[in-house]
């Protein structure tokens, strides 16, 4: 039987801190999901003055990277370019701003940002799995 890493209550927290300290820095208000590896949400966390949609976007962004095991803004892109027929997928969240959540090369979960422009959001959720790997041991 195979094993891989999964995200614990202390690892979403501390996500959503690291997230959260770059909405603050830019002073974005967003909302920020994480789900774990079947793209169930884990964490939200909606600032102050982030849009009501937005508690509905960021969890569906997250659940489209943990289930697509890459960034949302990839399905973004392919209908852009005019594969509409994609659109029949059954994922809400197929706009930038959700990041899968890579560890020892297992997409163990996603972060999803909704709330400022979509490579914001992206810069948001990137920023906090990045703030969150590097004070892994």
């Amino acid at each position: 039987m195979k094993t891989k890493p999964v995200l614990c209550s202390a690892d979403v927290d501390a996500l959503l801190v690291a997230a959260r300290a770059e909405a603050a820095a830019n002073q974005w208000a967003v909302t920020i999901a994480v789900a774990d590896d079947g793209g169930h949400l884990l964490g939200l966390c909606r600032l102050d003055g982030a849009s009501p949609m937005t508690a509905a976007m960021a969890p569906e962004k997250a659940r489209t990277a943990a289930l697509g095991r890459r960034e949302s803004k990839v399905y973004e892109e392919i209908i852009n370019q005019g594969r509409t027929s994609f659109l029949s997928a059954p994922l809400l969240g197929m706009l930038e701003g959700g990041v899968p959540i890579v560890v020892e090369g297992q997409v163990v979960g996603a972060v999803g940002v909704s709330g400022v422009k979509s490579d914001q959001d992206a810069q948001i959720a990137r920023a906090g799995i990045a703030a969150w790997q590097a004070s892994l041991p």
